[in-house]
């Protein structure tokens, strides 16, 4: 059967409505590629891009790094959107395409009928037209008339041949117009084949070019937000984590009321109050001091600490370590100038810091029971790996020659492994020390206390050892910079900023970029003023404070009773959005803290 004009007309509407539909898509994916490639253009200043970040410069930094981080994510966001819709409307356009790739199949099949069949009656077209143009020569009316018998033949004659006439004529044209609609048909077929391969090729070259540079975008912003959160860290962690070898004086009016060392503001305010050191993983040193206090052992101390392990006295060990002042003899300079705990504390506490430190300084370098010789690291002299005094090694204390020599050779290993253990230690754990593993061993997250949970805070281990950094209120840089402030406290216009800081971070409605301390005299940026967050967030002032502190050793929620009611918010959420906003060097150094009001 010879398909009907109605249906090859269906046809290419369909083809001219898949291909408005795949221009439309094209477009599209131009549009959202020069979305793109127009955020392309970001780049952090020289200042904020090299690996060392200056402290004085950690908040302009993390200023500029959340301007970017927030200029790319509206686009990023939008352009995630579009994508996700282009990836929909690209797998229907796909499946129109493979409909309309079996419907012009069929259209060559029918052609190739057609073609067949026409082959046929193009024969037959000359054929009838000869014989039409024949008839059509040789018809005579008045032989016709002659030739009939009657008047009623003659009629019927004349119709029969005009009839015959007519339908030749007909058959004719038809035939003529099929063939000019099959040579069509076939072209169109040829450029619909040709169209619909490049189309598919574009869409799949767009498409995964596009995922490309969305995936790009997302690279980059993870960058930046990780880099956000270091320089946050840092700032958070702006102060020694070893208690060294002179222990600092009780820093003036860094306590909380009632305590030897608070100093009133003169006005009803809050503070924030870190429990301890940044990491609080392995070793708590003044939790060391307390546990001897009380009678521990040294083995008592380091399991107290490290969990499951084995202390083993070796006689293996390197005779020399590299540093970086240079190659120094190992027990008999280098540990013995090891400036990590005053000389005159309790002797099992410098004992386990002794054998702490020197499996510390093997696990460094690399030495490895299975590769003795193998120790080809070097370690650092300053705190960011302990502190080694040149000074201390040639005029060694009495007490820590004692401690060293007589745990000389002594060793940790995690229990029932060959392997050496790396012996992380802090000043101040703040009561929890969280839980680590080295070499498959290690111990879980515990109340460092007297009693555990339980005996916390009152009977911490840190605090039975004197550590004064062991609930403080921070508001000195570690270079023992101010900013003109004396004291950690807030007024309560104050501690309601910090609120509404934590609105625009988590809630949205400003800028994030401008969160930052508003004493621009200390930081760079361009913060919100008081009076614009107030706009923003809607908190003028905060009555009392509480916080839940969670079985993990951290500050899980605190809550506000403030002029527009209660609000809690997550103690991470709270400590960030404290720690860029809060004026001049104060800040939360740990995450297990508190909130407290002036008496």
């Amino acid at each position: 059967m010879i398909p009907t004009q109605q249906t090859t007309n269906n046809k290419r509407q369909i083809i001219g409505n898949v291909r408005f539909k795949i221009v439309a898509s094209l477009f599209l994916l131009c549009s959202l590629l020069l979305v793109l490639n127009s955020k392309g253009t970001f780049a952090l200043s020289d200042d904020c891009s090299v690996s060392s970040i200056p402290f004085a410069k950690l908040d302009g930094c993390i200023a500029e790094i959340g301007r970017e981080v927030d200029a790319l994510k509206p686009a990023h966001q939008r352009n995630q959107q579009e994508l996700t819709d282009l990836k929909t409307k690209i797998v229907s356009l796909k499946a129109q395409i493979k409909s309309l790739n079996a419907q012009t199949e069929k259209l060559a099949k029918d052609i190739d009928k057609r073609e067949n069949d026409l082959g046929v009656q193009e024969t037959l077209l000359e054929q009838r037209v000869r014989s039409f143009y024949i008839r059509s020569r040789q018809y005579s009316p008045f032989l016709v008339f002659l030739s009939s018998n009657s008047a009623t033949e003659l009629a019927r004659e004349l119709t029969l041949r005009e009839q015959a006439t007519i339908e030749d004529k007909k058959t004719i044209e038809s035939l003529s117009n099929q063939l000019v609609d099959l040579k069509n048909d076939k072209q169109t077929l040829e450029n619909s084949h040709a169209g619909l391969q490049r189309v598919q090729a574009q869409l799949d070259s767009r498409a995964g070019f596009l995922a490309k540079e969305v995936a790009k975008v997302e690279s980059y912003i993870s960058t930046l937000s990780a880099k956000q959160q270091q320089l946050s860290a840092q700032k958070a962690g702006g102060f020694q984590t070893s208690v060294g070898d002179t222990p600092p004086t009780l820093e003036p009016c860094s306590g909380p009321p009632d305590s030897g060392n608070y100093c009133s503001p003169g006005f009803t305010g809050f503070a924030a109050f870190s429990f301890g050191a940044p990491h609080r993983k392995g070793m708590s040193q003044f939790g060391a001091k307390g546990r001897a206090d009380a009678g521990q052992s040294t083995e008592d101390i380091l399991r107290a600490y490290y969990g499951n392990i084995k202390i083993e006295t070796r006689g293996d060990l390197p005779k020399s370590i590299n540093t970086t002042v240079g190659t120094i003899p190992f027990e008999e300079n280098y540990l013995m100038g090891i400036a990590e705990m005053p000389s005159g504390w309790n002797i099992n506490a410098l004992k386990a810091q002794a054998i702490a430190a020197r499996t510390y300084a093997l696990s460094i370098v690399g030495w490895r029971n299975s590769n003795p010789n193998g120790s080809t690291g070097r370690i650092c002299t300053t705190e960011a790996c302990q502190v080694y005094s040149a000074s201390k090694a040639a005029n060694v204390p009495d007490s820590w020659r004692q401690a060293v020599e007589s745990t000389r050779g002594q060793v940790v290993f995690g229990a029932g492994s060959n392997e050496i253990f790396a012996t992380w230690y802090a000043s101040t754990s703040g009561g929890y020390t969280f839980g680590y593993e080295s070499n498959g061993h290690g111990t879980p997250g515990q109340w460092d206390a007297d009693g555990g949970r339980g005996g916390w805070p009152n009977n911490a281990w840190d605090k039975k050892g004197g550590s004064s950094w062991f609930y403080k209120g921070w508001y000195r840089s570690r270079s023992g910079a101010t900013c003109g402030r004396t004291h950690p406290w807030l007024t309560q216009a104050e501690m309601a900023d910090m609120l509404n800081a934590w609105v625009v971070l988590y809630k949205g409605g400003g800028d994030v970029s401008r969160v930052s301390p508003p004493d621009t005299s200390c930081w760079q940026g361009s913060p919100y003023s008081l009076s614009e967050l107030v706009g923003i967030g809607g908190y003028t002032s905060v009555n009392s404070a509480s916080v839940v502190y969670g079985e993990n050793g951290t500050t899980l929620e605190v809550s506000f009773d403030t002029n527009k009611g209660a609000l809690t918010i997550s103690g991470e959420e709270f400590k960030r959005a404290f720690n860029l906003r809060a004026p001049g060097q104060i800040g939360i150094k740990s995450s297990l803290f508190n909130i407290v009001k002036t008496n």
